[in-house]
Formats: C-alpha cells, sequence, structure tokens
C-alpha cells in the first residue's frame, strides 16, 4: 500500500495573500480521500491548516489518514509553514485520537449554549452600560496588546501574535463602536462609579451559516478580580445577546485558562469544537 497526496487543480490565492489548495488521498495511484491545505490568514503565512481530511469508509483502518496527514505537514513545511492549525468538532472522538497520535495538542475551545430566554439583573451594587467612545480608544489600545500577548504567551511567535491581533480587530472592529451588530458593555461599580470589567459581544455566522452571538472578549479589571464580577459581566453578555435576537451565543476559551472554562462550563456552555496545533 503507498498513500500519496495528489494536487486537486491549481493552487488558489486569496487578496489577502492566504494560499489553498485541496489533494486527492491516493492509494496505489487510486483517489480513496480528500484534504485541503491552507496558510492561515489571521496568523500569517508561516502557519497552515489542515482541513477537509476525509477517507471513504471501505478505506479505513488502514493507517491512511495517518499517512496522509504526514505528506499534508511535509507539503506545509515546503510552503514555509512552521506551525499547522486544525478544528475538530466536539465529540469526534475518531479524529481526536488521530490528532493525538499525529501529536497535536489542544491550544483552545469553542463552546456555546442557548441564549437564556429571559434578561437577568447583574448583582446588587452592579451596572451595566454601554461604552463610550471616549472608553473605546484607550481600551481598543489596551486589547490589541493584550490579545498579541495571549497569543504569544501560548506558542504562537511575537511576528504572529501581533498579526492576528491586527487582522482580527481590523476584521471584526471596522467601524469601531459603530461596527453594525457590535455591543461593547462596560461593568460599573454604582458605589463609586469605577469600571470593574468590559464584555463585547457581536454576531458571527456559524459553520451552518446561522449567525450566533459571540463573546468576543470578557475581561475583569486586574483590582476587581475574585469578587464573581466575571459571573455578571456573562450575565451581562447573555443579556446583550438575548436584546440583540441571537439564539445561541459562543465563545472561544484557551485550554489553559482553567478558572475561565470552569466558569463557562458553570454556565452551561458546552465544547462546540477543539482548536488543536502542532509545531512542524
Amino acid at each position: 500500500m503507498t498513500t500519496t497526496l495528489r494536487p486537486i487543480g491549481p493552487t488558489q490565492q486569496s487578496a489577502d495573500g492566504a494560499r489553498t489548495r485541496t489533494y486527492d488521498v491516493c492509494d496505489n495511484g487510486r483517489p480513496v480521500g480528500t484534504v485541503t491545505l491552507a496558510t492561515d490568514p489571521a496568523f500569517g503565512p508561516a502557519t497552515g491548516v489542515l482541513s477537509g481530511l476525509r477517507v471513504a469508509v471501505h478505506r479505513r483502518r488502514r493507517g491512511r489518514a495517518i499517512i496522509a496527514s504526514l505528506a499534508a505537514e511535509e507539503v506545509l513545511r515546503e510552503w514555509g509553514c512552521v506551525e499547522v492549525r486544525a478544528e475538530v468538532p466536539a465529540g469526534n472522538e475518531p479524529a481526536l485520537g488521530l490528532a493525538a497520535v499525529l501529536g497535536y495538542t489542544e491550544r483552545s475551545r469553542n463552546m456555546e449554549k442557548a441564549t437564556p430566554a429571559r434578561a437577568v439583573a447583574p448583582p446588587p451594587g452592579l451596572v451595566g452600560r454601554p461604552m463610550t467612545g471616549a472608553e473605546f480608544v484607550p481600551w481598543l489600545a489596551t486589547r490589541y496588546e493584550e490579545y498579541a500577548r495571549e497569543w504569544a504567551e501560548r506558542g504562537v511567535p511575537e511576528e504572529q501574535a501581533r498579526h492576528k491581533s491586527e487582522t482580527d480587530h481590523a476584521q471584526l472592529l471596522p467601524q469601531g463602536l459603530a461596527t453594525p451588530g457590535t455591543y461593547i458593555d462596560v461593568l460599573e461599580r454604582e458605589e463609586d462609579g469605577l469600571a470593574a470589567g468590559h464584555v463585547w459581544v457581536s454576531g458571527r455566522p456559524t459553520a451552518t451559516g446561522e449567525v450566533i452571538g459571540h463573546v468576543f472578549y470578557v475581561e475583569v479589571d486586574p483590582e476587581f478580580r475574585g469578587r464573581g464580577y466575571g459571573r455578571a459581566l456573562m450575565g451581562l453578555a447573555e443579556n446583550m445577546a438575548l436584546s440583540a435576537g441571537f439564539d445561541r451565543i459562543g465563545l472561544h476559551v484557551f485550554t489553559s485558562n482553567t478558572p475561565a472554562r470552569r466558569l463557562y462550563e458553570s454556565l452551561g456552555y458546552e465544547p462546540t469544537s477543539h482548536n488543536l496545533v502542532k509545531a512542524l
């Protein structure tokens, strides 16, 4: 048995410079599956993406998927990639098992829950309000740096981390606070008027085409941590999603952020996909 990859058509290049190419997975020259390779426009050309790996059911359990994945990694190395990403739907244990055998580790996961049917008031002494334009400018500058640092602390080269921060914020907030479908609130302490934290919710399309509310940012200011304000901010986020008419609300969390994962799990969020990574 000889498993190889054979290109299907030419390499596609998007306006942002990302490249994509789909391959047949061949067994002794005969197609038995497909795989798509790409570079990640958010992280830059040094990060590859492996997706859509499929092997025909009657051709499985013979190591073809492993060999095809290793061949795909070689292609990405030739493209100049230093890491490869893959996203696996929650519950797909065979794919997660394959990824573990190949040396992938979970960097983060996506989680969702149904939007509560009724809005919930913040705890006594706290109030939520929309962020002002004067607050937005310094908040965004800080957010640029924080977001890049979050990725860098998890092994992403600094240049790629900054590229992702700039790309993501430019795409998600092209008109700042005036960006349609964008909601950024401040959790304020009534006793002194100080901002205890911030939360940002926007609409985000899913793989099925449904648009759900997504928590792009939630953070308690350092001096106020450990007081339950994170749960209060998530309550604001769910109220914002309900007010905007979203049936579901989702978020992204780094696997290493155990306190945040436990908070989201306690609030009823469940994994929808696992984001895996491997150094090349």
